[in-house]
């Protein structure tokens, strides 16, 4: 098995998410799972700011996600989904991304989603990209336009010949807003495995220099990056605020789900907030 989902406790990771339905190989397992998935576990980059690596082993993944109950980022939160996939029966392959979000540059794969089949079909399914991300499963398809709770995306083909698909989310006063491109090039683990050395160790990695939550809901984008909590909605309005030293641990638990134990939060603490 590619993902390893023989290893998986998948009844840890069904209980993590909440999930008491059906677990078969169909479309409506995959789209209440990558919901029910989203909803319940965070974006997150908090070991990086703790000085630790990032391992993508299944063991050390559940170890986070399920019995720590952590987030992660994109390789740990689709290595997960790719393993429970595979253990209930779909077929998935891996792929990689270049992310834009903004970007004025041609940025490096760095990125992982995934593909899966269902009936024939195939389904752009991401986990793993935070905040602007997927509810639920899109068709891998050009020209496809999704409205997922109260946000809206579309699968673009950009260019025919190469294969390039863009995922995009509408922006009120902006438009359509490119999250990342792709194509269908299969990735295997051992290509995630280079990916995240140089996301979470890299010095121009962004993800090292300071703490990025990001949650992923019908009606609201939650975002702490660094010190800043920004609450965004369909409308494209935001409420922003500043977290001080004293409410962090508490804004965690509540926005995004996560409790450090003691020794943690005082490293968190220090190495995040100068002089506190």
């Amino acid at each position: 098995m590619t993902w390893n989902g023989e290893e998986l406790d998948i009844d840890a990771y069904l209980a993590r998410l909440g999930h008491t339905g059906k677990t078969e190989p169909d479309l409506e397992t995959l789209r209440t799972l990558h919901r029910e998935h989203v909803a319940a576990i965070p974006f997150e980059n908090l070991d990086m700011m703790l000085g630790r690596p990032v391992p993508l082993d299944l063991p050390a993944l559940q170890d986070k996600l399920l019995r720590r109950r952590r987030g992660g980022y994109c390789y740990e939160q689709n290595l997960l989904f790719a393993a429970a996939l595979e253990r209930i029966g779909f077929d998935v392959a891996g792929l990689g991304a270049r992310v834009r979000a903004g970007a004025t540059s041609t940025r490096a794969v760095s990125h992982m989603l995934l593909k899966v089949e269902v009936d024939g079909e195939a389904w752009h399914c991401d986990t793993g990209f935070g905040a602007d991300g997927l509810l639920e499963p899109i068709p891998l398809q050009g020209g496809v336009e999704m409205q997922q709770g109260e946000w809206r995306f579309s699968l673009h083909e950009e260019d025919a010949d190469d294969g390039v698909m863009v995922l995009r989310t509408w922006r009120p006063g902006d438009g359509w807003f490119d999250l990342y491109a792709y194509t269908q090039e299969r990735r295997l683990p051992v290509d995630y495995v280079v990916m995240n050395h140089y996301t979470s160790t890299h010095p121009r990695s962004s993800f090292i220099r300071r703490p990025v939550l990001q949650k992923a809901g019908s009606e609201v984008r939650r975002r702490l990056v660094g010190d800043l909590l920004t609450l965004t909605r369909p409308d494209g309005t935001a409420d922003e605020r500043s977290v001080p030293v004293g409410e962090l641990m508490d804004v965690l638990d509540r926005e995004f789900g996560i409790e450090l134990d003691a020794e943690d939060s005082a490293e968190l603490i220090r190495v995040h907030y100068a002089g506190a």
